[in-house]
């Protein structure tokens, strides 16, 4: 139910003030401003938009996520988040570093967060602006590599006491802004959140340590489920918000948010630091859109030689056609040519036969006389 006095803290908690005041703080800095001149219009407007208490921040970029989720800081949302999304209550103990993947980073990623949990399992948290290509391909890669290198560092500290029963379970989790239309089917319209994990068609119970979640924020934002309230909800709608009015409806249904809020607006006064973050997330985006850009045109090109294949062996397939055709037509005319001979020949006989009968009345004629 809507609470007037939960939407007045949140706007006490952001204060409107104008564009050129928000300027002039900024002009103070002169580093930070010139660093906002660099920007788009777009992201000029969103900087602003947050300066003067009418904008979020976007927290399903890296720079920003990490600043309101920071485990060393406060461990228990970064749990809270992946226990609503799994449906198992865990524990984040820490941050992993990214640097021993054998992966390269090749898709459009705003967020790549790698955690240890309390039970030793391990959860990759990927957010997404748009789809890269071959979605499970590229999970199956990620999750491979989380169980090789969980495999590799508990080996290492088990030395020769390691069995398999030491490694646990590795998550994957990627959340996309804008999701594959693998989860925009009309059977899936309102679906927002998907679980998957290998199982045997036969029934037998095998415990395999892959498991897979995709959270579709845009499907998220329409389906009808959304306004139910849950834990998971309440993250994907702080995630998703984009005003001030989101913000003071979200803790108006979940009043626990009101501290991550009141952490945000903090930032206002801290035009340095959010330039930092907004500059750290452009950068990058304008990698990862390169990235991004490299495996659509190696999609294209790779799309582009299918289809030249393809074409081909069409003319190929024609080529075989049109050359059976002129063996057919070959054949016909040699039978045609075979049987014009056969007639010839009896034409010639019969002809033969005629002269013979004219001969012989030629003869009877002559005796007559």
């Amino acid at each position: 139910m809507y609470n007037q006095n939960n939407n007045n803290t949140i706007h006490q908690l952001f204060p409107t003030r104008t564009e050129q005041e928000c300027l002039a703080e900024l002009r103070k800095h002169p580093r930070s401003y010139f660093a906002y001149q660099n920007m788009s219009p777009e992201w000029k407007n969103r900087f602003l938009g947050f300066m003067e208490g009418k904008k979020t921040l976007p927290l399903t970029y890296d720079p920003f996520f990490k600043k309101l989720f920071n485990p060393d800081i406060y461990p228990e949302r970064l749990s809270s988040l992946i226990s609503s999304i799994i449906g198992t209550k865990v524990t984040v103990q820490c941050i992993l570093s990214n640097e021993d993947s054998m992966l390269p980073s090749t898709s459009l990623l705003l967020l790549d967060i790698l955690v240890q949990l309390e039970d030793g399992s391990i959860a990759n948290v990927e957010i997404q602006k748009i789809p890269y290509a071959f979605p499970g391909e590229r999970m199956s890669c990620y999750s491979s590599d989380l169980m090789l290198r969980q495999y590799t560092r508990v080996k290492s500290l088990k030395g020769n006491a390691f069995t398999y029963k030491d490694l646990k379970t590795v998550y994957t989790i990627v959340i996309y802004e804008k999701s594959p239309d693998a989860c925009l089917t009309d059977a899936l319209s309102d679906i927002y959140l998907h679980h998957g994990r290998t199982v045997f068609d036969t029934g037998i119970e095998l415990k395999l340590l892959q498991e897979f979640y995709v959270v579709a924020l845009d499907v998220f934002c329409e389906s009808k489920y959304a306004k139910d309230i849950n834990e998971l909800n309440a993250w994907l709608s702080l995630l998703t918000a984009q005003s001030v009015d989101d913000l003071a409806a979200l803790v108006s249904d979940y009043p626990w948010m009101e501290a991550i809020c009141k952490d945000m607006s903090e930032y206002m006064y801290d035009p340095e630091e959010v330039i930092t973050m907004f500059s750290e997330a452009l950068r990058m985006l304008d990698e990862n859109t390169v990235h991004y850009m490299i495996d659509e045109l190696q999609k294209e090109r790779d799309e582009a030689v299918a289809a030249l294949s393809e074409k081909d062996s069409l003319i190929s397939e024609k080529d075989a056609a049109l050359s059976e055709k002129d063996s057919l037509i070959s054949e016909k005319d040699s039978l045609i040519s075979e049987k014009d001979a056969e007639i010839a020949a009896v034409l010639s006989e019969k002809n033969a036969m005629i002269s013979e009968i004219a001969a012989l009345k030629a003869q009877l004629a002559a005796l007559n006389k």
